[in-house]
């Protein structure tokens, strides 16, 4: 299988004939480099990237159960559309023999492939990865104070509500932002009350995400 990509996509690249004549020590010697990458520049950073992602899937499923797939699909990207029962990708697509036309579509949110998109096909379901939302605020430091609407809410509740852009835990918030869980509990009570948060379970974990009122009077705020 190997052999028959490579044969495929360009075998006669120096770099590629050590996999192709031994595509067993190849490829572990790849996933050794894959892995070796990845703690170095992935791992140190993935749980800020995870909340983004984790708030960009839960975005995306609340605009599907609202509006079809219409909603999510047009919002994707600016060379992304859906209308009249097809999608259009405004991107040269792969069209390698090894290809099949597949059935559905799998997305793909991500913070590396900005400001373009990327199509994928794995096996026969084809992929569309897309830039995830907020992606260029993922390095910004997060805010030490909580502003005018601390004021209003309190400052730890205020902090709780920032952090609910992504499903989180208790546990999960109290770890980081440093309170107690009880206080993180008592607190969630209170905005939930509110209608600024609201809970759902996930298995044997309950996770608080942000409401639409939340995030109209976040967006609001000074």
């Amino acid at each position: 299988m190997v052999r028959e990509h490579l044969d495929l996509y360009g075998r006669r690249d120096p770099a590629l004939r050590h996999l192709y004549a031994d595509p067993a020590a190849g490829l572990d010697r790849l996933a050794a480099e894959i892995e070796a990458f990845w703690q170095a520049a992935v791992a140190p950073h993935w749980h800020r990237i995870r909340l983004l992602l984790d708030a960009e899937i839960f975005a995306r499923a609340r605009a599907l159960a609202r509006d079809g797939a219409a909603g999510p699909l047009n919002d994707l990207h600016d060379d992304v559309r859906w209308a009249g029962g097809t999608l259009s990708v405004r991107k040269h697509a792969c069209t390698a023999a090894d290809v099949s036309d597949g059935a559905g579509l799998v997305l793909v949110p991500s913070v590396f492939v900005w400001p373009s998109v990327l199509s994928v096909f794995a096996g026969d379901v084809p992929q569309l990865a897309y830039p995830a939302r907020a992606v260029a605020t993922l390095w910004e430091p997060r805010p030490e104070h909580t502003g005018a609407l601390g004021a209003v809410l309190g400052r730890g509740r205020t902090r709780l509500l920032l952090e609910l852009g992504a499903p989180s835990s208790t546990t999960e918030l109290a770890r980081r932002t440093g309170m107690t869980p009880g206080g993180v509990s008592q607190h969630l009570t209170a905005l939930r009350a509110a209608g600024l948060v609201a809970a759902h379970r996930h298995g044997r974990r309950v996770l608080n995400v942000q409401t639409p009122l939340a995030e109209a009077l976040i967006s609001s705020a000074p």
